[in-house]
């Protein structure tokens, strides 16, 4: 009887026990299955992590005079131009947006949008890129509104990304 138990034990334990080479990033989906980010990811052990720095949108017509709004545009043109370079520094790392695990987002008041943050315009952006049918994996992703250290930028985003070596 004792080693019937001791190989129940043995087989018992070794279910739990799964290689790390086997375990995959998981993501806890939101509620809302159409908001192009997750409630939480784990990362197992194993993975190496990329934390990049923010980026602020560029302008959109650097001739348009300092300080002017058609200078920066508006948020969804600077969160495309901030996703687009985030995109090319994944890429060098040889990463892409399906790696990202957090995203944080700080907005600043646009001008084209009666000087407020406009969070609809940098989500429906953000959503072309995370959680669509080519790019399905959603990061979690905390927005704050703020205001950013070089003037004129609306949009600052950080990413935090995984690849298994």
């Amino acid at each position: 009887m004792p080693s019937q138990k001791i190989a129940f034990l043995a087989l018992a334990l070794g279910a739990f026990a799964v290689p790390a080479s086997a375990q995959n990033v998981t993501r806890l989906p939101l509620a809302n299955p159409t908001v192009p980010i997750v409630s939480a990811v784990t990362v197992p052990a194993g993975y190496t992590t990329h934390y990049i720095s923010g980026i602020p949108g560029g302008p959109k017509n650097p001739n348009a005079p300092e300080g002017s709004a058609d200078r920066w545009g508006d948020t969804a043109q600077q969160t495309d131009d901030v996703l687009n370079k985030l995109e090319a520094v994944l890429k060098q790392l040889g990463l892409n947006f399906g790696d990202v695990v957090k995203a944080t987002v700080f907005l600043v008041a646009d001008p084209h949008n009666g000087g407020k943050i406009n969070f609809p315009a940098m989500n429906a952006e953000w959503g072309k890129r995370f959680g669509t049918a080519t790019q399905p994996n959603k990061p979690a992703r905390s927005t704050v509104q703020t205001g950013l250290a070089t003037p004129g930028p609306l949009v600052e985003i950080e990413l935090i990304a995984v690849k298994k070596p």
